[in-house]
């Protein structure tokens, strides 16, 4: 039997005004009475009649979204509370993987009447994507795009803070021969990672054993390990710009019979599924995608519904996770 927002309503117990006005981003609502009404949507796994709102509103009832690539745990799971979120309020999620405006994807979803709002995730040619939804009045909110000057609508993570940890948390183990591993120099994050880095090395007047620049792949992280290990010379530690990285590393010292964090210790970055699974477990800094997700959908919501016309902006900041790949220098194997 098909679940109704009388259904929702009971289960909750608060009135039918009330679970209406979650559903349509009412500021009104309490947040105790708003988490109930959200928890009885879930456990009865209520859908609203999308179309019949869609109708109601005059609107389409789809929300856009643009990513460079879905091969990423954390881009997967910041996708997944974002469908959640919006599904909760009548929405459904057109997903367009796109490298620029020009592919036909996402020059499908920018177009009048096709989409109500679009998320942009990770952005690689922002300003041009930016120029169009302003021209054709298609709300929008970027997820870790590239430029501060484009942060009007938008929900970043704070990746020189996630940077400063990565290396600090080394720093207080002992190290001071580190190594940072940065990712590709045209993404925001290459860059703020590598700031926050510097930072705490500068704050304790320690230079960088090395700063390699590549991309946020395995094999860039296998292969610098790998030249390290050709050339005699390996850091005491290593702080990858992320996960992908990191495993790579690891790979290229462990075939080699280097111990990890035995020997060198690797710390990534993201948190992605695979770090929590590898032997040794990766310490790394992660990004809550959970957050990030439902932060840009509200953000967009209220952009929707005439709620957020000036800029808004939201900074998360992200968490060091300290696993099994890092070690003091006191306690390592003599």
């Amino acid at each position: 039997m098909k679940v109704s927002i009388f259904d929702v309503a009971k289960k909750s117990g608060l009135s039918v005004v009330t679970v209406s006005r979650v559903l349509n981003g009412a500021e009104t609502v309490r947040e105790k009475n708003r988490q109930k009404v959200l928890e009885a949507i879930r456990e009865l796994d209520y859908r609203p009649n999308a179309a019949a709102r869609s109708l109601a509103r005059g609107k389409t009832g789809i929300i856009g979204l643009i990513v460079t690539t879905l091969q990423d745990s954390f881009f997967d799971a910041i996708v997944k509370e974002m469908n959640e979120v919006l599904a909760m309020h009548g929405y459904f999620l057109a997903i367009s993987v796109s490298d620029g405006l020009g592919s036909d994807g996402s020059h499908y979803l920018i177009q009048e009447d096709r989409v109500d709002g679009l998320i942009l995730l990770s952005p690689m040619e922002e300003d041009s994507y930016i120029v169009e939804m302003k021209r054709r009045g298609i709300p929008y909110v970027l997820i870790d795009n590239q430029k501060p000057e484009n942060d009007a609508f938008s929900v970043t993570i704070n990746n020189l803070k996630g940077g400063y940890a990565a290396a600090a948390h080394l720093l207080e183990l002992g190290h001071t021969s580190i190594a940072h591993l940065c990712g590709n120099e045209t993404f925001r994050s290459t860059r703020e990672r590598r700031a926050g880095f510097l930072q705490a090395l500068e704050e304790r007047g320690i230079a960088p054993f090395e700063i390699v620049n590549g991309d946020f792949e395995i094999a860039f992280g296998y292969e610098t390990g790998k030249r390290w290990l050709e050339q005699g010379k390996l850091p005491s530690a290593v702080f990858a710009g992320d996960d992908n990285i990191a495993l790579g590393v690891v790979n290229a010292l462990m075939e080699a019979g280097v111990r990890v964090p035995d020997q060198v210790a690797v710390v990534g970055y993201d948190d992605q599924y695979i770090a929590s699974q590898l032997h040794p477990q990766m310490t790394t800094v992660r990004q809550p995608a959970d957050k990030i997700g439902l932060a840009a959908a509200e953000m967009l919501l209220k952009r929707i519904e005439g709620k957020n016309k000036r800029s808004a902006v939201q900074r998360i900041d992200p968490e060091l996770i300290v696993r099994e790949s890092t070690v003091g220098i006191s306690h390592r194997e003599r």
